[in-house]
């Protein structure tokens, strides 16, 4: 059942980055993702009222407010490079085995095929038709580095504390960009905000990508509760994929060999990591 909820968190992953990717075409992306954050605060708070649990201890807040204070840092930084690096499953891993997590010798041969697909899928290799700036590839990484954080960040937290973590994570994530925000406008003189259009017809993108960011939460965090961190994030950061796929079937992107051939190395590292989960 983890690896079915880590793979569901990975499809709604991928959709709600396409959401926010195609918004960002026409709103600054720190704006996006601050909207996204603060509809699915709203949602996850209704959420745990209606669910009726008890509030936890401090830690498990705390864990989860520095997961969404890096994960929001993440998602501002993907929001703007359209892009990820393959830190988002090597950092999970690691941490994992630190822990003491100890996967099949079968899944880390997934767990190599994984970092390998996401990287294809991603276009963080493979061939190009541009060269990708290096202040780009700087913010895929660093994105990477927030979603991983976050990953773990969720694993730390207490299978009792229900979904009250997540409440924790959206507090100090809307902070964090509350400041971005700020200082984006601050630094552009509000030139860049002028495309900022708050009719709400012009919401739907960045609303949804909120609304499924904060249902892919809900899956990792429940699949984590009942696998390992390690084959968890795994099958989890392969979200490209589904962004990939939905660009190429709405917005008339071209498929490159390379990130078909990460879709059948996804393929592969989900089997893999799936035979070595005990």
């Amino acid at each position: 059942m983890s690896i079915l909820l880590a793979l569901a968190s990975a499809v709604v992953y991928g959709v709600a980055d396409w959401c926010g990717g195609r918004a960002t075409r026409a709103r600054p992306a720190v704006a996006v993702a601050m909207l996204g954050q603060a509809v699915s605060l709203v949602l996850i708070a209704i959420a745990v009222a209606v669910m009726g649990t008890e509030l936890p201890g401090i830690s498990d807040l705390g864990w989860g407010a520095l997961g969404g204070a890096a994960g929001a840092c993440g998602l501002a930084t993907f929001y703007y490079a359209l892009a990820n690096g393959e830190m988002t499953v090597v950092a999970p891993v690691v941490a994992g085995v630190i822990l003491g997590e100890r996967p099949r010798p079968i899944a880390y041969i997934g767990i190599a095929v994984a970092v390998v697909a996401v990287a294809l899928v991603s276009g963080a290799v493979g061939e190009h038709r541009h060269v990708t700036p290096r202040r780009i590839l700087a913010f895929a990484v660093f994105a990477g580095l927030g979603f991983g954080s976050l990953f773990i960040a969720l694993d730390r937290t207490s299978a009792d504390s229900g979904l009250w973590p997540l409440v924790g994570a959206r507090l100090a994530s809307l902070p964090v960009l509350s400041v971005m925000v700020l200082v984006a406008r601050s630094r552009s003189r509000g030139a860049t905000f002028s495309r900022w259009n708050p009719q709400w017809r012009t919401l739907g993108l960045p609303i949804t990508a909120g609304v499924l960011d904060m249902a892919a939460n809900v899956f990792f965090l429940e699949a984590n509760r009942g696998g390992l961190l390690s084959i968890v994030a795994v099958v989890g950061s392969m979200y490209p994929a589904s962004t990939v796929a939905l660009a190429y079937a709405f917005d008339g992107e071209r498929l490159r060999r390379s990130q078909g051939v990460g879709m059948a190395c996804a393929g592969l590292a989900l089997a893999l990591v799936s035979l070595g989960r005990a």
